[in-house]
């Protein structure tokens, strides 16, 4: 029983749950037992959606919406994660708004925005369930980085500042939780086949699958499976990290 659920018994809350890289993530985790919430910020219909398909397939998820740059609505969902299922055991900071606009017309406002979810929501999440994880005697926390500020993105200050904050956040993080058996690191996805919405434009001009070593854009489920690595036992040793999936592209430099 415990091979064919490894996450039996944890609980996990994934923002941004209600498509692409995070619905799947919710459902590979779900799959492997663990209890998932379901966070979105406004579209209560994808987070049914979701949440439909894991309990059809026989998982345990709750869903919740909330602002992730709200810390009070933060705060609210893991006490709603506590309430349902006893605490919080893993974490996965997702959620993010992709903007395309050029420096000299990005405004602060903007910039903040941008700010406000992909660095802000992760720190204000891990403030809101790391004390859950001591408690619990562990965890983990994942935050989804990028490629685009590792090599470069036009048009994308903003985002770009924000994934580095993170992964800055995030290596602190796993030197200060390492005492608590809490691991922190961060996935960075290249360019991934999902699909995007309108304000997220188009993909950045110097990352094309013809610049791919491997050919081709990668899964949600590949994104998934580097996730799902880091939060269960087989990646207890594993903190402080960016861990790769992009087909090879810095490769290509």
């Amino acid at each position: 029983m415990a091979a064919d659920k490894p996450l039996a018994g944890k609980v996990a809350i994934v923002t941004g749950a209600g498509k692409n890289i995070g619905r799947t993530i919710a459902h590979v985790l779900a799959r492997d037992g663990a209890a998932v919430v379901l966070n979105g910020r406004s579209d209560w219909s994808l987070l049914e959606t979701v949440y439909g398909e894991i309990s059809a397939a026989g998982g345990q998820a709750l869903p919740f919406l909330a602002d992730v740059s709200d810390a009070n609505q933060v705060a609210a969902m893991v006490e709603a994660a506590t309430k349902a299922y006893g605490g919080v055991d893993i974490a996965v900071s997702n959620a993010g708004l992709r903007r395309q606009t050029p420096f000299l017309d990005m405004t602060f406002k903007e910039w903040r925005e941008i700010m406000s979810v992909a660095l802000d929501g992760a720190f204000l999440l891990a403030k809101a369930v790391v004390p859950s994880m001591i408690k619990r005697g562990g965890g983990a926390f994942v935050g989804m980085s990028g490629i685009s500020h590792h090599v470069g993105a036009k048009a994308r200050v903003h985002v770009n500042a924000s994934k580095a904050g993170l992964e800055g956040l995030v290596r602190g993080l796993a030197m200060e939780l390492a005492p608590y058996k809490i691991t922190a690191n961060c996935v960075a996805p290249g360019s991934i086949d999902t699909v995007r919405g309108v304000t997220a434009g188009g993909r950045p001009t110097n990352i094309v699958i013809e610049g791919i070593p491997l050919g081709r854009q990668g899964t949600v489920e590949e994104i998934a499976a580097a996730v799902r690595l880091l939060v269960g036992p087989e990646g207890a040793y594993i903190t402080g990290q960016t861990i790769h999936v992009n087909g090879g592209v810095f490769l290509a430099k």
